[in-house]
């Protein structure tokens, strides 16, 4: 059953003409890469936007695909580069894109929160709590470095090994692991009070 296969064998699948491998695909990989390209660009518009352009570039490059990598480093890798494309055509650098996105959060930032999976438990105490948890750690992540973030987020939304987010960024693999651990010891710090 096609469920039960590997996304690498689900792409090739597609690639041979078989769109429901590339239905589970999308399943499968939607919620990480809209969370990473959403919290990457601080906007959930261009998140949206983005999101839909990168499974279109997997759809036109599924002819030349071939399993070099795991599949979600290769998806990962196609949204990284899409988004530094949409930086470049808004002639914004990089940076200063990231800087500002901690701002555009605190204005219109909880749109992701509410796409996210609704709480097992309903009891409104609980649910508030979740989101003001939630809010916290956006705003925690949102306020990270860029280069650390972006590693952080290939890390836990893209579940990307070391290796695999040095093949992402271009980075090296010691670098890579240097990015993440000063993230990690970031996050620690400012949510200390929820752990």
């Amino acid at each position: 059953m096609q469920t039960d296969w590997s996304d690498e064998r689900l792409m090739l699948a597609y690639r041979a003409g078989d769109a429901d491998a590339f239905t589970i695909l999308y399943r499968r990989h939607r919620g990480p890469l809209y969370r990473y390209l959403v919290r990457q660009c601080g906007s959930a518009a261009e998140a949206d936007e983005l999101h839909q352009d990168v499974w279109l570039k997997v759809i036109h490059a599924r002819s030349q695909y071939e399993p070099l990598a795991r599949f979600p480093t290769w998806l990962f890798r196609i949204a990284r580069h899409r988004l530094i494309d949409h930086y470049r055509q808004h002639a914004r650098h990089l940076l200063a894109q990231h800087e500002s996105a901690a701002g555009e959060d605190a204005e219109g930032g909880e749109e992701w929160i509410e796409r996210l999976p609704a709480a097992s438990e309903e009891m409104p105490h609980v649910l508030l709590e979740r989101h003001d948890t939630a809010r916290r750690i956006s705003v925690a992540v949102a306020e990270l470095p860029p280069l650390q973030r972006e590693v952080f987020l290939l890390a836990e939304e893209g579940r990307l090994t070391l290796d695999e987010i040095a093949t992402v960024t271009g980075c090296g693999r010691e670098t890579t692991k240097s990015r993440l651990r000063y993230a990690l010891g970031k996050l620690r710090k400012s949510l200390q009070d929820l752990l």
